[in-house]
């Protein structure tokens, strides 16, 4: 298999051959087809929280990143059931079960971390959703379990995350704001929601005009929008969930209206998010498609925070 690995952490990735590994009970092997590059796919090789969970629990040898994948499933492993030989899906690889990352051209997972999908979703679509779209069905679903005319600010929603957010709100009759750049103005307006332009001022002094709010999702860092100025946005019962966490923030999780969220893809949580593809409900914006061979490039253009949409990757 061909894999973007890095020796070290702190390496940069290459395209180098890695033996396949054999599969095990209740396990599949699945050609990937594209593949979704996320933040939290350059902050694993950091040396904070998840760069050391995944020393601890990832499998062992080079370190290849990712989570999103999409392809074709290609072998079954004993006792694996749920998929058949030639089920194209989606899904998100997970290192605490032993799992490379999904920067290759094949991945190794259960069945149940994969959705099927119908031909009216492509490949490049579904890559877009494990992380992006199941962080924004959390917020919206599991945690806060909104619905018609609930109030939602987005703070930074011109990416995978934020525009994800604004379709499946607008999919569930809430009213969504989303803070972007001054480019980006027309794209969140395009999705039905208030945009507020964060380079003409003080952007949650604005957003306080559509408030107050019973979800602020918070995906850019409280060195810029500090929590206490999010959390005075609240309505009663209001939650603020911080996607980017500092540790500074870490004794606020502790309240009641704080919460920290990282998408865990699953096929319980995909299966929604490819129904609503299908029927375009859910349509990712992609920024642009990469070779595998430029894994590095592609975690260099994430850092800059400006990407709009989806990076991809294509084995």
């Amino acid at each position: 298999m061909r894999a973007a690995v890095s020796v070290s952490a702190a390496l940069p990735l290459a395209l180098r051959e890695l033996p396949p590994r054999p599969l095990r009970r209740g396990e599949v092997r699945v050609r990937t087809g594209a593949i979704g590059v996320n933040p939290v796919d350059w902050k694993m090789r950091e040396a904070g929280p998840l760069y050391f969970a995944y020393q601890l629990l990832g499998p062992g040898g080079g370190f290849v990143p990712g989570i999103d994948f999409a392809g074709t499933v290609v072998e079954l492993g004993p006792e694996a059931s749920g998929l058949a030989l030639g089920d194209r899906v989606v899904g998100g690889t997970d290192f605490s079960r032993g799992q490379r990352g999904s920067y290759a051209d094949e991945v190794v997972v259960r069945p149940d971390q994969c959705a099927v999908l119908p031909p009216e979703v492509s490949d490049e679509t579904a890559a877009c959703l494990p992380v992006p779209a199941v962080t924004a069905w959390m917020a919206l679903s599991e945690r806060s379990r909104l619905g018609p005319g609930k109030k939602v600010l987005v703070l930074g929603a011109a990416g995978g995350v934020g525009l994800a957010t604004l379709q499946l709100g607008a999919m569930i009759g809430a009213s969504c704001v989303g803070v972007c750049s001054t480019r980006n103005v027309a794209l969140v307006e395009a999705e039905g929601a208030v945009a507020i332009d964060y380079t003409k001022g003080d952007a949650l002094a604005a957003a306080a005009a559509f408030g107050p709010y019973d979800l602020v999702l918070h995906l850019v860092g409280t060195d810029v929008y500090p929590l206490a100025a999010c959390r005075a946005l609240l309505a009663p019962g209001g939650r603020v969930e911080l996607v980017v966490i500092r540790p500074a923030d870490y004794p606020f999780l502790l309240l009641p209206s704080v919460g920290t969220l990282l998408g865990a893809p699953n096929r319980a949580r995909l299966t929604p998010l490819v129904e609503a593809a299908a029927r375009g409900a859910l349509r990712p914006r992609i920024e642009a498609i990469l070779p595998l061979a430029e894994a590095e490039e592609s975690h260099a253009i994430s850092r800059r925070g400006k990407v709009v949409g989806k990076l991809l990757l294509r084995p």
